[in-house]
């Protein structure tokens, strides 16, 4: 080989090297998180609902991989959605209850914001190359009377489009019911929150945020870059608003079935937008879930105990559906058996994405990569959960117990100095029905300890006034 085609070889090599590669988009895959607003673990069809059909959840499903033991990190809205968005329990941050009026978070002892010093994985991304965007509720700042709150786009998203509880452009809800010809407003006051804003019908703003994040992700796959959206609707969050057409008898159950069936509907132009787009297709992950458990007389928690703000399976234990055939390695597979949570969605995503984990943030969660395609596995460490400090006793349920924690088969539930300990086996008794703390004396001390050191590590709250 002469010199010069040896130079000439290497100067390829070279040139190819500088240029992107085939496995550049496999190693920044897109992301679209569905954070759904108080829908129960059984209310997908997929997950047994024999009362209504979601058929474009339900394909993702049968295309992808259902998990059956995944947690949320709160029973109540914003921690919710302030762990899956950090990686981090929402007490580090005092958002331990939805955000409310300035007054009641002072009561309750809370931040009237999410710190943007928080380390949200939208910013993480972000700062690797990722297109940004956030459509749908936010509630981690900017409501009711809280409107100094930062904007959405100052916790690393590029675009934003939320509803009356955060700050940035937002659709506002009208309401209407069968026979009225004017529609009317939730909360006129919501205006207050600053411009950018318009109303349309509550049964229609799913589609509005679909809408919005259409040509987000038409713009992001023109400039070739990656794209993380969260998609947070609020439909099945009362009061209930479905298609007046659907409204049947006007029962709450009704009129909650019927919004999660249109909200299903309002999906399916945002989900054949990927699925029939080869690249997209191939190289995007869709994750849909919620962010707490059911309100009491509307969604179902399937076999499980709770509702909405308690500790209980019912309150924490979320669907979970995670689709992607060019990234998952199972279709139509059921995961029975792997535990973990939303905080470990953050360092997993990043792990999978190829993302550096910010130098100063300690994640609570574990990166679980194997596990959320389809491989299995739970994470290492104990879940912990602490309740609203302002439900002590919620719905029919009095002296709700203050502190839980998920430990392998484990679930032990106490108040907060360690008193009143109720311990089941989950592998079992998955429905919390038989409490057996007397007959695993050294399960409930051990447990016990570490559930009071990880409490008493964390900010206060001013539960035990309340």
């Amino acid at each position: 080989m002469t010199r010069l085609k040896l130079l000439h070889l290497l100067l390829l090599a070279l040139i190819a090297a500088m240029l992107p590669s085939k496995a550049t988009a496999a190693e920044q895959p897109n992301i679209i998180l569905v954070f759904i607003d108080d829908m129960g673990w059984g209310d997908f069809s997929c997950f047994g609902n024999d009362d209504a059909d979601t058929p474009h959840i339900d394909r993702l499903a049968t295309e992808g991989i259902r998990f059956e033991q995944f947690y949320v990190n709160s029973p109540i809205c914003s921690p919710s959605r302030t762990a899956i968005s950090t990686g981090q329990y929402p007490q580090r941050w005092r958002i331990t209850s939805f955000l409310n009026d300035r007054k009641d978070n002072n009561r309750r002892g809370m931040a009237q914001w999410l710190d943007p010093k928080a380390p949200m994985l939208a910013r993480s991304l972000q700062q690797a190359g990722y297109a940004t965007g956030h459509f749908g509720k936010w509630h981690m700042g900017g409501q009711r009377d809280v409107n100094e709150a930062p904007a959405i786009t100052e916790y690393g998203f590029d675009e934003s489009l939320t509803n009356f509880e955060g700050m940035g452009p937002k659709l506002l809800p009208l309401t209407l019911k069968p026979g009225q010809k004017k529609p009317g407003k939730i909360w006129g006051k919501a205006e207050n929150l600053g411009e950018g804003y318009r109303w349309m019908l509550r049964s229609e703003i799913t589609t509005g945020f679909v809408n919005a994040a259409l040509p987000f992700i038409d713009t992001a796959a023109d400039a070739g870059k990656p794209f993380y959206i969260n998609l947070w609707p609020d439909d099945v969050h009362a009061p209930f608003w479905p298609p007046v057409e659907t409204w049947g008898d006007g029962s709450k159950r009704r009129l909650y079935l019927s919004v999660l069936e249109s909200m299903d509907q309002q999906f399916g132009k945002l989900f054949d937008r990927i699925r029939h787009d080869e690249a997209l297709r191939d190289n995007t992950l869709i994750l849909v879930c919620s962010d707490n458990g059911p309100a009491q007389g509307a969604g179902e928690a399937g076999p499980f105990r709770g509702f909405k703000t308690q500790l209980y399976e019912g309150g924490i234990r979320s669907p979970l559906i995670v689709w992607g055939p060019g990234i998952v390695k199972k279709q139509n597979h059921v995961d029975k058996q792997s535990v973990f949570s939303a905080i470990d969605l953050v360092p997993t995503l990043l792990k999978l994405t190829n993302t550096p984990f910010p130098d100063d943030a300690a994640f609570d969660g574990e990166p679980l990569v194997d596990t959320l395609l389809g491989e299995g596995g739970s994470r290492q460490a104990p879940i912990f959960f602490r309740r609203p400090p302002d439900r002590d006793a919620f719905y029919d349920d009095k002296d709700l117990p203050d502190l839980a924690v998920r430990s392998g088969k484990w679930k032990l539930l106490c108040e907060y100095d360690g008193s009143d300990v109720q311990l089941y086996d989950l592998s079992s008794d998955p429905s919390e029905s038989t409490n057996i703390a007397s007959q695993h004396a050294k399960v409930v001390i051990d447990l016990t300890k570490s559930l009071l050191e990880w409490h008493q590590s964390m900010p206060p709250d001013n539960g035990p006034q309340l």
